[in-house]
């Protein structure tokens, strides 16, 4: 399938898709006149993109983390690559969630101090 069909069967930009594939995350073949010509499982493969970008990973992160994505459902293969990167990325996660805690606490505080006089 050529580059807008696969823009409108994912949602994602024809844009983005060319800088999926700078970054190494989809690797269309080309067709004689120099189209990119994707396979219908690169569908799944922007999905996975998306899913894996809402969690908060990087496109680095990502691209790491593709490998180990088996099948048609979000299933991965145990490696230790795999386990490092959710280590890191929990971590992350965990780290802007006391962030937003801290920021929440002062807002109150504000909210609190106007209310009361």
């Amino acid at each position: 399938m050529k580059i807008g069909e696969l823009a409108t069967r994912t949602g994602v930009s024809v844009r983005m898709l060319r800088y999926y594939e700078t970054e190494g995350l989809l690797k269309p073949a080309r067709t004689e006149s120099g189209y990119r010509d994707y396979e219908p499982t690169e569908v799944r493969t922007v999905e996975r993109i998306k899913l894996l970008g809402s969690a908060g990973m990087t496109l680095a992160t990502i691209r790491e983390f593709l490998p180990c994505v088996r099948g048609d459902g979000p299933v991965f293969e145990p490696c230790d690559e795999l386990r490092n990167v959710l280590h890191e990325q929990i971590h992350l996660v965990d780290q802007k969630v006391e962030k937003l805690m801290q920021s929440q606490r002062v807002l109150k505080s504000f909210l609190q101090e106007i209310e009361e006089g």
